[in-house]
């Protein structure tokens, strides 16, 4: 411990809670388990993760088999045969039945998110809020963004264009643990909207999130064969899927989404990937410092640190680095960390015993190598098992793993510069999200086009672009390929496909005419269409 851990004074804490919610009966845990696609008379060892808050088992779920995959992928193709002719207007009061049925039942997902995951109440909300908003979106938009276009013929008056989208056929989604609701079910329902059917994989450490959200899309509406799940190790049944499906969704780690895109690129399946990122917050000298500060523990402590697009690089101009640097870690002292069913707790848990380790190991060796933690810097087991302190360090340089590495949880890095700070925002592989904090918004925008990133928010940590569920969402470099949200995030589950007519003649040489008297008049008329700035 450093001397200025020593003179931390210890973090608000709140009850903690250590017991699965109560209304979760293991009747009720048998019927979302039999939304899982599989053989019934097959016996296989079940999965079963530990919850955060105890590291007790939560429930067991079954697992499947590659052969379950393939039975599952062929029972969603043959329903998506009927749902593509299904209305827009069927398919969108399904998903707007959804979104009523989810906000009316919100505080059993709730319940489900926080004890797979172990992140705080608020948090968990979050989820809830952005999938209502993504249902009742393209529930509204899907028809507008899906509507074939005329476009012009090769010979205006005689060839009629148009360009119509037509589903993929079979979707398939790969979903993460730390937004099990958002990024299990948000990928689902444009696919869906599109016409497709899906296949899903749930994500071992929060199965049953995605499972209740199933058996509420059956009661929306939805036909029991459009949307299949299925469970067990990504190594598995996460390559089975790759191999049977004709789109495949993949949110993760850069490591592994290159091997997704490498198993799709054998069949030529698409793939849309949100990977990693190591993303930079730049505050300029003309920055509000309080907001800049609360902004920043927001952006990097949300959800625990445990999402893509949460901050881990903060650049302060150095004229505002001592005032900045003491407001934040004010600001980060006082969050609650804490572990209840209530809105009580401002930080929760980490997921597992893996990811508290990797974190451990990053501030150890920044520490090891010379850093100073100024805030946090430790584990709370008198709170939960998993549970580790809104961390702020200063003094990083680049040969701590925690300078380039992803950590993926509470901990930031704070940089003093002078001069452009973009090269900074810009070092790495990586390009999902960043932030600039400024007064001057306008000189804000100009420094963001420089960013690469997929994302720049301004006077924002990381929620506001991706709340805006009409603009794309997505990485570049190692940060991944393709978007969602907006109309990419629909169309990327659609083909192009051209429909021309030809009307009237033929194109070619009209049979009375010879090829070189056709080339002569087609030359003249290319000729004409230029001088007439056409195209």
């Amino acid at each position: 411990m450093t001397t200025e851990q020593a003179r931390t004074p210890a973090l608000p804490t709140t009850t903690k809670a250590t017991s699965r919610p109560a209304w979760v009966t293991d009747e009720l845990v048998a019927r979302w388990c039999g939304w899982v696609r599989r053989d019934p008379t097959r016996e296989g060892e079940p999965v079963t993760a530990l919850a955060p808050y105890d590291l007790s088992p939560t429930a067991s779920v079954p697992s499947c088999v590659p052969e379950d995959v393939s039975a599952a992928a062929a029972g969603a193709r043959a329903a998506q045969r009927d749902w593509a002719s299904t209305s827009f207007a069927r398919r969108g009061e399904i998903v707007l039945a959804f979104h009523d049925l989810l906000l009316a039942r919100q505080e059993q997902v709730l319940d489900l998110i926080q004890w797979e995951t172990g992140k705080a109440r608020y948090h968990a909300w979050q989820e809830v809020a952005q999938v209502a908003t993504i249902a009742r979106h393209y529930a509204r938009r899907a028809r507008r963004y899906l509507t074939p276009k005329r476009v012009r013929g090769m010979v205006p008056g005689l060839t009629k264009v148009r360009e119509v989208r037509v589903p993929k056929g079979v979707v398939g989604v790969i979903s993460p643990w730390n937004y099990p609701l958002y990024l299990g079910v948000g990928d689902v329902l444009p696919a869906l909207l599109a016409g497709n059917a899906v296949v899903s994989k749930a994500d071992s450490q929060t199965p049953l999130t995605l499972l209740w959200t199933r058996a509420l899309l059956a009661e929306a509406g939805l036909p029991d064969d459009l949307w299949q799940v299925v469970t067990g190790s990504g190594s598995v049944v996460g390559t089975a899927l790759i191999d049977a499906v004709d789109f495949v969704c993949f949110t993760g780690s850069t490591a592994t989404g290159r091997t997704v895109a490498e198993r799709a690129a054998r069949r030529l399946v698409g793939v849309s990937l949100e990977l990693g990122g190591k993303n930079p917050l730049i505050v300029r000298a003309d920055a509000d410092i309080a907001a800049a500060a609360a902004g920043t523990a927001v952006a990097a402590f949300a959800n625990t640190g445990q999402m893509c697009i949460h901050v881990e690089r903060v650049y302060v101009h150095q004229k505002v680095y001592d005032a900045f640097r003491d407001e934040l870690v004010r600001v980060a002292r006082s969050l609650r960390v804490g572990q209840t069913y209530d809105y009580d707790a401002d930080i929760g848990s980490l997921v597992s015993s893996a990811q508290l380790a990797a974190v451990e190991a990053h501030v150890a060796d920044a520490v090891g190598h010379g850093a100073t933690v100024l805030a946090g810097g430790r584990a709370r087991p008198d709170i939960g098992p998993l549970c580790y302190e809104p961390t702020v360090l200063d003094g990083v340089t680049p040969e701590m793993a925690v300078c380039a590495e992803e950590t993926f949880g509470p901990v930031i890095s704070l940089y003093s510069y002078e001069g452009d700070p973009v090269s900074l925002a810009n070092q790495g592989t990586y390009g999902l999200s960043a932030s600039v904090w400024s007064r001057d918004t306008r000189e804000a925008e100009r420094m963001a086009g420089r960013i690469r990133a997929g994302s720049v928010n301004i006077n924002d940590g990381a929620a506001a672009a991706a709340g805006s569920v009409e603009a794309g969402m997505g990485g570049m470099g190692d940060s991944g390929l393709g978007r969602r949200h907006g109309v990419e995030g629909i169309l990327k589950y659609t083909e192009s496909q051209t429909i021309a007519i030809q009307r009237l003649m033929p194109l070619g040489p009209p049979p009375a005419s010879s090829a070189e008297s056709f080339v002569r008049s087609t030359n003249r008329q290319l000729t004409l269409l230029r001088r007439l700035g056409m195209r």
